[in-house]
Parts: structure tokens; C-alpha cells; sequence
């Protein structure tokens, strides 16, 4: 988001999609957030808000069989995925940041290359700052479960399936150089060498613990702007302890501090590079008197500029 004076538009979103997940629920997360009251308090930080609906999703109910045990509902992910990149990369193109609400973390293929398809038609690339209990760098072949939104991070950096990785006919989407991975804590074992492989930069959350918030969250900034135009922000709900965001479709203890998730947000907004930005993982089945909603607006305010003062 760069600094002009003039705060840009900004177009939300919905992907409810809960096919990539093994607990149901997190279809539910957009209509939650907006709940919440996204649109009324982004308006009141001045911004122009505009509110596209929902990209459309299969059910599992429709779909009946989830294919392959190893990536299933593959096909229905990425035709999904790929609606939703191009309203992405059509709301760049009317200058307004892509605020994208999951759903399960697998949507994150399609905002990912709707992003990389609209800077690579002027020959720049974006970066990717992934915020997350788990490091989503599984493939078919590594994955116990087989649920896709375990690998949609190493989709984008190439590695995967090519109904994903090659969305919009190239690959990869982002380049492993370029992306950071904050407040991992739960990675599969097979998992960590595709980490270690890419390149990628894993924080995990002993890093975090050891140096703090801030400069785990300069250096990713750092990472992610090294010669690009800007970095996309993917904010998974279970990147905060389960004690402030109860309602996530993978919770795990250990996570960050309310004031460690606002902290994170707001040296974001502070770098004035983010470009689009998604929240998935809420699932309202699960939540707490909407709480854990409520708390993902409180931190796409602070990524969006809020401050205390």
C-alpha cells in the first residue's frame, strides 16, 4: 500500500470455500467477518470500500466425490482458485487492493496469481509475506491427509500439482526468494524438506519468541520487497493462539499474543508495500461469539493503517 496522501480503494472479496480442508466450517468465514463489521470500520479509516460478493465455490455436498485421496476436490479447488485470481487481478487493474476473505487457506493459489498475473504483465514481480501456524508446503505426496489447503504455499512457489502451480499458464507464481514464512509451529515431517528446499525463510515461533515480533517482522518485510513491487499479505487465523482466535480451522497452542498479532500487522502497514492482502481459516462453527472474526478485522485494520494514535 504505497504512501500518496489519498487512501486507495479497496475491493473485498469472499471465497467460502471449505474444500480443502478436513473440518467444515471455514465457508462460513466470509459472511463472519462481514459480520464483524469490515466494511463500516475500513470506511471509517477513509477508505473507498467496495464490496464484490463471493466468488463462486462447489459444495462438497454437490460435489460428491473428492477424487484423489491425496489432493482432493483438486479439480474444484483450482477452477475456484482461479475465478478468484481473476477478480483479483481485475481490482489491480481498477487500482484497488484485493482484500480477499477465506474460506479455507487453499484460495490463497488463486489471490496469489491473480496478484503475480497483474504485476507480471508490466514486467515486475511481487513478493509474499505468509503468515501462519503451519508452513501449507505439503504435496500430494507428502501430505497425510491429502487436504489441499496443507500445500497451497508451495503451489505458489512451484511445487505441487499443475492444475496449480501453472494457473494462468505460468510458473511460479512467486519466486521462494521473495517469500517469507512467520509463526510456523506445526509443520509435517516430509514437509520440512520441501521448506528447506524451496528456499523459502521460515520464522518459526521459537524465532519470533527468541528475537521478537518486530524484527522477525522487518526482515520478512525486507525478503519480501528485494526487487519487487510490493508483497502480498496471506494472514492465516491460527497464526495467533488459540486463546484470542478460538474459531480456526486448525488451531494449535504456542501462537502469537493479541498485541504480537497487532504489532505484526502494523509494521506491515508501516512498510507502505503491501498490495492485497487475504484472511482465511475463520470458521464460525467453532468461534466464539464471533470473536475470532472480530479479531481478523481488528488486524486487517491495523495492516490497512490504523493506529492507537
Amino acid at each position: 500500500m504505497r504512501e500518496t496522501g489519498i487512501k486507495p480503494a479497496v475491493a473485498v472479496i469472499g471465497a467460502p470455500l471449505d474444500l480443502g480442508a478436513g473440518r467444515r466450517g471455514v465457508d462460513m468465514g466470509p459472511s463472519a467477518v462481514r459480520v464483524a463489521g469490515l466494511g463500516g470500520r475500513l470506511q471509517a479509516l477513509g477508505f473507498d470500500v467496495t464490496d464484490l460478493g463471493n466468488v463462486h465455490v462447489a459444495q462438497a455436498e454437490s460435489v460428491g466425490d473428492s477424487g484423489p485421496d491425496d489432493a482432493k476436490f483438486l479439480p474444484q479447488i483450482a477452477a475456484s482458485c482461479e475465478r478468484l485470481g481473476e477478480l483479483v487481478a481485475q481490482a489491480l487493474h481498477l487500482g484497488k487492493i484485493p482484500l480477499v476473505l477465506g474460506g479455507d487457506h487453499s484460495i490463497a493459489v488463486g489471490s496469489v496469481a491473480g496478484v503475480s498475473r497483474f504485476f507480471r504483465e508490466s514486467n515486475a514481480k511481487v513478493g509474499l509475506i505468509w503468515v501462519d501456524a503451519h508452513a501449507d508446503m505439503n504435496t500430494p505426496q507428502s501430505s497425510p491427509s491429502g487436504n489441499v489447503h496443507g500445500m497451497p504455499l508451495a503451489c505458489c512457489v512451484g511445487v505441487g500439482p499443475d492444475a496449480l502451480t501453472h494457473m494462468f499458464g505460468f510458473c511460479p507464481k512467486v519466486d521462494a526468494a521473495n517469500v517469507a514464512l512467520v509463526g510456523i509451529r506445526d509443520v509435517d515431517i516430509l514437509e520440512r524438506g520441501t521448506v528447506r528446499g524451496t528456499g523459502v525463510r521460515a520464522f518459526t515461533m521459537r524465532e519470533i519468541d527468541e528475537r521478537g515480533m518486530r524484527a522477525v517482522i522487518d526482515e520478512a518485510v525486507g525478503i519480501a520487497t528485494l526487487g519487487t513491487a510490493g508483497f502480498h499479505l496471506s494472514l492465516d487465523m491460527d497464526f495467533v493462539d488459540p486463546q484470542y482466535a478460538p474459531g480456526v480451522g486448525t488451531p494449535v497452542r504456542g501462537g502469537a499474543t493479541y498485541r504480537e498479532a497487532h504489532l505484526a500487522m502494523e509494521v506491515v502497514s508501516d512498510s507502505n508495500q503491501m498490495v492485497s492482502m487475504e484472511v482465511v481459516e475463520v470458521n464460525p462453527v467453532i468461534d466464539e461469539v464471533n470473536r475470532t472474526a472480530d479479531l481478523a478485522v481488528e488486524l486487517i485494520l491495523s495492516a490497512m493503517g490504523k493506529k492507537i494514535l
